[in-house]
């Protein structure tokens, strides 16, 4: 049985992002992909940018750092996942003392998230971005304390990931792709990878 993705046969799709998230969520959709990660870029943002329009931003910047030429065999994938609290981004913590104020802000709170995806070949550019927006409950810093502990949540925007306990434990509801919230829309890039 031919895959529904069967028009990508024709390309090596490779996923520009070292996240596992990114990897397991690509994975569903059934399509071969090998992980490039060998291409870092200056993730300085040009000032007065809205906070919505980084992360679509920075997925562009990834994808023109791998220089897709004529005749490329390569689809690239590149993505870049924000979460905004009060019109300010909130990236990835640098330490578990940045990880629990980050929680402390996000407790009892409604946050979006955005993630801004690129898809590339020698030919063709697609960029577009998915939003959805978390209720936290309340946390008690027990619970922050813990959560930080034993998760160590420092390579996630927020400094948090919904797959993991706080999701189960603290997360009242979502509007929008739960998989965004974890850092890839997977049904938006479906629809965009049919197009190639």
């Amino acid at each position: 049985m031919n895959s529904p993705l069967e028009n990508l046969s024709i390309y090596n799709v490779v996923l520009g992002s070292g996240s596992p998230r990114r990897r397991e969520l690509l994975g569903l959709l059934d399509i071969e992909f090998t992980v490039d990660t060998g291409h870092a870029i200056d993730e300085t943002v040009p000032c007065g940018m809205s906070p919505e329009r980084v992360p679509e931003y920075l997925s562009r910047l990834k994808a023109e750092a791998f220089s897709l030429e004529p005749g490329d065999s390569r689809l690239v994938i590149t993505a870049d996942t924000v979460v905004i609290l009060d019109g300010e981004v909130l990236g990835k913590p640098h330490d578990e003392a940045a990880a629990a104020g980050m929680l402390r802000m996000l407790s009892g709170r409604v946050q979006t998230v955005v993630t801004g995806v690129t898809v590339s070949t020698a030919s063709r550019r697609e960029s577009f971005s998915a939003v959805s927006t978390v209720e936290f409950a309340p946390l008690s810093d027990e619970e922050i304390l813990y959560y930080v502990g034993r998760y160590r949540p420092l390579d996630k925007a927020g400094a948090y990931g919904i797959q993991e306990w706080i999701g189960a434990a603290a997360i009242k509801g979502i509007s929008g792709s739960f998989y965004n919230v974890m850092g890839l829309p997977v049904h938006r890039l479906y629809e965009i990878l049919k197009l190639f």
